[in-house]
């Protein structure tokens, strides 16, 4: 099987690591507009040969797109319409609705997979390549009725190469639930980072105190922002209003702090406290409409 990956970085890179360990594929091809992504993944073994977007997909088996996703929703009507009909196209971006929006009338929408594997670190680029990085992690499909149901297994039976556990949603439901669990935290990360480095300068001692905590919960804002601030963008709606949600509860402990009303302060974190018994399972999360299997 021949695939070609666009987009050399920790989930391009990840997934070309591991389906070759597995042998699913004989010849991968790298893509990538960062010469030294392309180089680097040559000399890692990532891919077997590195091409322009027009000569390294059109004798492809599959096509997996892992770009920035303000890039992705021309580059991946772009291959749709190079491709030949044998090609299945998989995006892996971390926004859904726009691209499906605008993909939804394409002629070969039939053979995209629009994914979302949820797995990854701070780190970017063609050394950010991890083994096993998806083993265990939740994998989200997008309005896969408009897929031929062909393609879907085809683009399963990669997803569980990796190790992902895939559920099905529509693209809305998807950026909904993101801008919460995924988008937000990143927000999060990236100001705390922001808020820590104003006040270091005044404050030269700050980072001399900072233990493995803040290394914890600033880690994400070490993630690439030509990456996020994309995605950020095209969620907006959804990712202003967890905003609103978590200032609103931010606004809320300030308010019980400057009382110094310790009562409330400690019935926040304890209510907080629960979301380790959901991350550890030992309570289940509230039900979405999301389905491990096709279609709604």
């Amino acid at each position: 099987m021949k695939l070609s990956v666009v987009g050399l970085g920790l989930i391009g890179g990840s997934v070309a690591k591991d389906l070759r360990a597995a042998g699913y594929v004989d010849h991968i091809t790298g893509i990538d507009l960062n010469a030294d992504h392309c180089s680097k993944a040559l000399e890692l073994g990532l891919v077997d040969a590195v091409s322009d977007l027009s000569k390294g997909v059109e004798e492809a088996d599959v096509v997996l797109v892992s770009i920035p996703v303000n890039a992705s929703v021309k580059v991946i009507a772009d291959v749709l319409d190079s491709t030949p009909k044998k090609t299945l196209v998989i995006d892996t971006g971390s926004t859904k609705s726009l691209i499906c929006r605008i993909l939804k009338d394409h002629p070969s929408r039939h053979r995209f997979v629009a994914a979302h594997p949820i797995a990854g670190t701070e780190n970017s680029g063609p050394t950010a390549a991890l083994s096993g990085l998806f083993r265990g992690k939740t994998n989200i499909i997008c309005e896969s009725d408009k897929t031929d149901q062909s393609r879907i297994d085809q683009a399963m039976a990669l997803f569980e190469i990796l190790g992902l556990k895939t559920m099905f949603m529509q693209a809305e439901e998807h950026d909904r639930h993101v801008a919460y669990v995924s988008h937000l935290s990143h927000v999060s990360s990236f100001l705390l980072g922001k808020t820590v480095l104003d006040i270091e300068k005044d404050e030269q001692n700050i980072f001399a105190l900072a233990g493995s905590g803040f290394a914890s919960t600033v880690r994400l804002a070490k993630s690439s922002p030509e990456m996020w601030a994309p995605i950020f963008e095209q969620n907006t709606e959804h990712l202003s209003q967890a905003l609103l949600e978590y200032i609103m509860h931010l606004q809320r402990f300030h308010y019980f702090l400057m009382k110094k009303d310790t009562a409330e302060l400690t019935k926040i974190m304890t209510a907080a406290n629960r979301i380790r018994t959901i991350l550890d399972g030992i309570e289940p999360a509230h039900k979405s409409s999301a389905t491990p299997t096709k279609n709604q």
